[in-house]
């Protein structure tokens, strides 16, 4: 007679059982986290921020490869930022709700810095302003012409997008902006632009439109303060440079 075969079950420890079970990046949501809460976003790379964000919208998968794909598909952390929520649901892996939440996240930042730049005050000082018109303008496709409305005592009162462009022109009507400035009574302007190409030096249709619109708003008693120009990389004031 064969012997009788045993089978012996060797019970698994419930803590083995949960480490079997736990992926690779299990927790690593939560260290990411506390880093940012206890230090700040300084203490993460680029993709670790963009990486916590997409927690956010994406659970129960680890999204460090899709940051990092991100990143390097748009070319910058602030340029993920910038891209239309059309353009990053091209993307593979990235669904409406991570495209809303990062398109919410830019929204975000311009608001803020638009209401610390242009609250009712005296402008609190020109990085302010450069910083908002570089978050609102610096990354966008077209050119876009906006102009900041200011009553006697240089306090902004208004801003108005005027006109938006192609790629590397944008028409601009000095009579549409006398008309925004009598509507909002105002007494100043800065006038604003963005150069998508990069490079923020002045063209001489950018100078001369310029000449044209402090000339016409002489007539209405308007002072036109500053022209400025934006890009990704910098900023051209030409009250700085005496081209007024």
């Amino acid at each position: 007679m064969l012997p009788r075969l045993v089978t012996f079950i060797i019970p698994m420890k419930t803590g083995d059982k949960n480490k079997a079970q736990k992926p690779h990046y299990y927790g690593h949501r939560q260290r990411l986290r506390r880093r940012f809460l206890d230090k700040g976003a300084t203490a993460l790379q680029d993709y670790e921020l963009l990486e916590l964000l997409l927690t956010f919208a994406i659970p129960y998968s680890d999204v460090k490869p899709l940051a990092k794909s991100l990143i390097a598909r748009f070319g910058s952390f602030s340029q993920v930022l910038d891209a239309p929520p059309e353009a990053l649901m091209e993307f593979m892996g990235l669904k409406e709700y991570s495209a809303c939440l990062i398109h919410l996240v830019k929204a975000c930042i311009e608001l803020y810095l638009r209401e610390e730049a242009l609250k009712r005050q005296k402008i609190p000082s020109l990085e302010s302003l450069i910083n908002y018109c570089r978050t609102a303008m610096g990354g966008l496709k077209d050119e876009q012409f906006r102009v900041l409305f200011l009553n006697s005592q240089n306090e902004i009162i208004a801003e108005e997008i005027i006109q938006e462009g192609t790629v590397n022109q944008t028409v601009v009507y000095p009579r549409k902006v006398l008309e925004w400035a009598l509507k909002h009574k105002a007494t100043g302007l800065i006038l604003v632009h963005n150069h998508p190409s990069g490079n923020p030096t002045p063209s001489a249709a950018d100078q001369e439109l310029t000449r044209t619109i402090i000339k016409a708003g002489q007539a209405l008693n308007l002072t036109v303060h500053d022209h400025l120009i934006i890009s990704r990389h910098g900023y051209f004031s030409l009250a700085e440079h005496n081209m007024l």
